[in-house]
């Protein structure tokens, strides 16, 4: 299981806590029963919006093939002499009148 982010924690905790303070001040319960059901049920609010909170991917160099096996704009920059075969230039496609 990956770690959580900075952003998957900071918004679980925040939601864990206002969530608590809100359900507290609006149900006005002092049982402990009452606490408990109100924190649990806080807590598993918090953690569904830590982990519905989006991961940001990774764009390294082991990151997933985009398209239909296309090279990423690094891999066609590190090998100017391989070519695809059909692929066109800027300057093909959009020739320049002086």
């Amino acid at each position: 299981m990956p770690r959580p982010t900075a952003a998957q924690l900071a918004y679980g905790s925040a939601t864990v806590i206002v969530s608590t303070i809100a359900m507290l001040l609006l149900s006005q319960t002092s049982t402990g029963l009452g606490v408990a059901v109100i924190s649990a049920a806080a807590l598993a609010l918090g953690l569904l919006v830590a982990l519905t909170v989006p991961v940001p991917r990774h764009r390294g160099r082991h990151a997933a093939r985009t398209g239909a096996g296309a090279p990423t704009a690094s891999e066609a920059e590190a090998a100017p002499g391989a070519r695809r075969a059909g692929a066109r230039t800027a300057s093909a496609e959009h020739p320049v009148h002086h």
